[in-house]
């Protein structure tokens, strides 16, 4: 009798969320003789930039939480000046940290898409070993290089 109309699964939606169901072991390491960015190293490299995210957001929270907590009055001037050179690096440590975050996030949307893995000079796929050592990495190794060598020119200049 009264029949709930089929509502259109989320996963089928969600394009992450059907990796996300891949049984991916601990101790999975992409090879080089499976097809590449097939489900398991898509949802490999998926973890490995979400956990890298999570660690960078934790330590965010603990750089704000020692900053709010860490100020204090400090008669000597030495030791002013040494906490204010430390809470300078700390802070150009945490906005490298921000800009890694939105690369993770390009990353992660370029897996959403389809598009993870691939150089976006050429098109060809970016080796296992340099995604695995840099999963937000944009273009393949020759491609990084050409570009490197160019960027030298132009500043030579």
């Amino acid at each position: 009798m009264g029949e709930q109309p089929s509502m259109p699964d989320d996963k089928a939606i969600k394009g992450t969320d059907m990796k996300q169901e891949v049984f991916l072991p601990d101790d999975y390491s992409p090879a080089e003789d499976e097809p590449f960015m097939n489900d398991k190293q898509t949802a490999y490299f998926q973890r490995k930039l979400l956990n890298w995210k999570a660690e960078l957001l934790a330590g965010s929270r603990d750089t704000i939480e020692t900053l709010q907590d860490g100020t204090r009055n400090i008669p000597d001037v030495n030791d002013r000046a040494s906490e204010e050179t430390d809470r300078a690096l700390e802070l150009r440590t945490r906005d490298r940290a921000r800009k890694l975050v939105n690369k993770i996030d390009a990353a992660l949307r370029r897996i959403d898409e389809g598009e993870f893995g691939y150089c976006s000079v050429t098109g060809d796929p970016i080796s296992l070993k340099r995604l695995d050592a840099r999963p937000i990495a944009t273009m393949s190794l020759e491609a990084q290089e050409k570009h490197e060598r160019r960027e030298k020119v132009h500043r030579d200049d």
